[in-house]
């Protein structure tokens, strides 16, 4: 008896990686009507439970009118929640302009393109962390 194969639909994405601090995102965006994010499996409003945090997430979508028309599916790894968001922002302003090439100029001016490269400092030799020293005693 023969096995079916089953056919799997390839589907056109754009696909771009955010990063902030240590955390590291890769975004696909696809079109499709209806729109979506989802985050690690999860619907954006499971993995960002906060409506800020979802609201900076779909900042670059917002601000181009996609929100309807892109459906994004993000993997995002390390750092803290904070950073995952920002992360995630910055892969999805990114893979907008591997999608079209004319919104980079309004994803640029709104900032959305700019890697944060600000990092934890590390901790130096003598001191508890990377500026706190050991507390100082007279007597």
């Amino acid at each position: 008896m023969p096995v079916k194969a089953k056919e799997k639909k390839k589907e056109k994405y754009y696909q771009a990686v955010g990063r902030r601090k240590t955390s590291t995102c890769i975004v696909r965006i696809y079109e499709k009507k209806g729109g979506g994010i989802v985050v690690n499996g999860k619907k954006l409003e499971e993995f960002f439970p906060t409506f800020e945090l979802q609201k900076e997430v779909k900042k670059p979508l917002d601000e181009l009118g996609f929100l309807s028309k892109i459906y994004v599916s993000a993997k995002v790894v390390g750092g803290g929640v904070k950073s995952q968001v920002r992360a995630v922002q910055h892969g999805i302003a990114r893979a907008l302009v591997s999608y079209d090439e004319s919104l980079r100029k309004q994803l640029k001016s709104s900032g959305h393109l700019t890697r944060d490269p600000r990092m934890r400092e590390r901790k130096k030799p003598g001191l508890k962390r990377a500026r706190r020293a050991p507390q100082w005693r007279k007597r």
